[in-house]
């Protein structure tokens, strides 16, 4: 089993901003998704890939391992093409800082210990490059939810940090480049800072916070960052702060004022997450662990009818005379598994021309949110009449 620092490099977003949640999900084990796993495998081919183009095992060894990948559940020629998307990306880089500096140290799923700043903070860095003059972190996500930005990440900073630990005093380093990328988005994310920027956030915003999650002191702070937390379900201060909502007098939305109504906007998705969240984790407690709830009890939900053996039925229909055109409907493919059916580049190819995504539904999303403002449908109307 893999070994995870208290306050890791991937949750510092949320040890960061809420000191208090590292001990308290210290007591909390939370099972292995089956996205995390899937994306642990998507890095153990990556780094296979990359172990052999830097001839680092025999082409023998890597074949028989790869063999070996190829027959994990996991596989597929899908995932395989966004693995060496990544993959070529790195090599790129590698070949960019062997070019600045012949001794570059190349290290992939490297241990980066920056317990200088954080107790016993360590984690693990996918590729860290470090050249005379540049200090390079990249990072393989393989999840497809949302793009993560490399800009002002945590996580990044303190894999650098980390590196900057184990090499500063070998390489006369200026400049730490961290970038995060993500194939399945098509996201290539990167952020440049200098040294001395870095080890300022790390001296005056990283340590003293560190130091208290440590201890577990420091205040509760919801917010989005709750959203990986293993305490999110049952965090008081998380419950406290979404319930201020539930104290609005919800009238019809005339009686509200335009601010009172950007308020709940503001509170409305956090609000959804955490209610959501009660619910799932009280269904778990009552199915897994036979926890009682007081006014409430376990249903058995709507059931459709299904076949037990679909083989069976069709010989025992075709056996009574009834012909496979009626009994039988041809359904193309859905576009994500004819993708994964034929392979993305043959996809792209045969069927340029023949796949569109159409107009997302409209919705309302705050200012910071990266996509561009699109116009209102009464807006789009009016210009037509003209």
């Amino acid at each position: 089993m893999a070994e995870h620092a208290l306050l890791s490099a991937s949750g510092a977003g949320r040890w960061l901003s809420c000191p208090s949640s590292a001990r308290l999900e210290e007591a909390v084990e939370e099972g292995e998704s089956e996205y995390a796993r899937e994306g642990s495998f998507a890095h153990s081919l990556a780094e296979l890939y990359l172990a052999y183009y830097l001839d680092l095992i025999k082409k023998s060894k890597f074949n028989k391992r790869l063999k070996e990948l190829r027959q994990n559940s996991f596989y597929s020629q899908e995932l395989d093409d966004y693995v060496k998307v990544y993959v070529d990306f790195a090599m790129e880089k590698i070949n960019e800082a062997k070019a600045r500096t012949k001794d570059a140290v190349v290290l992939l799923e490297a241990k980066l210990d920056y317990s200088s700043w954080v107790p016993e903070g360590f984690g693990t860095g996918d590729l860290v490059l470090v050249t005379d003059d540049v200090l390079e972190v990249i990072d393989f996500k393989f999840g497809q939810g949302i793009p993560v930005s490399a800009v002002d990440n945590p996580q990044m900073r303190l894999y650098a940090l980390g590196a900057l630990n184990q090499f500063g005093c070998l390489y006369d380093i200026n400049t730490a480049c961290m970038t995060i990328v993500q194939p399945r988005l098509d996201s290539i994310s990167t952020h440049e800072m200098t040294i001395d920027d870095l080890m300022h956030w790390a001296n005056s915003t990283v340590k003293e916070t560190a130091e208290k999650a440590f201890k577990g002191e420091g205040d509760f702070n919801p917010g989005e960052h709750c959203r990986f937390c293993r305490v999110r379900s049952t965090c008081r201060a998380r419950a406290e702060e979404n319930m201020k909502l539930a104290c609005y007098d919800f009238k019809q939305p005339p009686l509200l004022t335009d601010d009172e109504i950007v308020e709940v906007l503001d509170a409305a998705d956090e609000y959804m997450k955490w209610i959501s969240d009660v619910q799932s984790y009280a269904l778990d407690q009552a199915v897994n662990n036979g926890k009682q709830w007081p006014g409430y009890k376990l249903v058995e939900g709507r059931s459709y009818r299904k076949y037990v053996d679909e083989a069976k039925v069709a010989k025992a229909l075709i056996s009574a005379g009834y012909s496979e055109d009626v009994i039988y409907e041809k359904v193309l493919l859905g576009i994500t598994k004819m993708e994964k059916a034929v392979g993305k580049k043959q996809f792209n190819e045969l069927l340029a021309g023949l796949v569109e995504k159409p107009p997302g539904k409209v919705k309302l999303a705050p200012d910071a949110d990266k996509r561009p403002a699109i116009k209102s449908t009464a807006e789009i109307d009016f210009k037509e009449e003209l």
